[in-house]
């Protein structure tokens, strides 16, 4: 198992922690730890472009000149394609871009993102993280001292004092142990877990 030091807000070293090598210590799956990524950039896409095709645009319902005899080309509509405000030619449409992925796959590309930050030494456990107030200042301290500027925080619990208090820091995410995914662990240099959020992830994935 892999021991990692545990901190306090301060940013003291308290102690160390075991993690379990089912979740913290697997063999790093790249393939997956892609495909978990596309999925997460594709599920976001909004897919709402459009534009309308000859069927769609407004006017042109009679034929602009006769067929024959005015020594133009014969044209049938003032909304085709080749006239200026005409349809589009295979017009995009609004379109679902999300795609599934297998409840095993994710489970082995999240905890390979977990590894990786463990082997990378990009992972700080923190004893406790709580606040009375809710201060952006309080919050920032905590980050100082533990010499992180772009991280994602995960907490066991909404504590509102905590999630408020990051809630203005740039670069910095909060995420609860049910939220967490493939593409924040690796988007943010660093991996924060409260030692609840630890044993909570631990608890799912082993």
């Amino acid at each position: 198992m892999a021991n990692v030091s545990v901190f306090n807000m301060e940013g003291n070293e308290v102690g160390t922690i075991e993690l379990n090598d089912a979740v913290f210590g697997v063999e790093v799956n790249e393939h997956l730890v892609h495909l978990a990524v596309v999925q997460y950039l594709a599920n976001k896409r909004q897919g709402t472009q459009k534009a309308k095709t000859r069927a769609e645009v407004s006017g042109g319902g009679r034929k602009p000149w006769r067929q024959k005899g005015t020594g133009h080309a014969r044209q049938g509509s003032t909304r085709a394609p080749q006239w200026t405000g005409g349809g589009i030619v295979f017009a995009p449409v609004p379109r679902d871009y999300s795609f599934k992925m297998n409840k095993k796959e994710k489970r082995i590309a999240l905890k390979s993102a977990l590894t990786t930050r463990v082997q990378e030494n990009k992972l700080i456990v923190l004893d406790d993280l709580k606040f009375a107030e809710i201060k952006t200042k309080n919050m920032q301290k905590v980050l100082d001292n533990l010499k992180v500027d772009k991280a994602l925080v995960v907490i066991a619990d909404n504590d509102q004092n905590v999630v408020l208090s990051a809630r203005n820091i740039a670069d910095v995410k909060m995420a609860q142990t049910g939220t967490i995914n493939v593409f924040d662990i690796l988007k943010y240099n660093t991996l924060i877990l409260t030692k609840a959020a630890a044993a909570a992830i631990e608890e799912v994935y082993a």
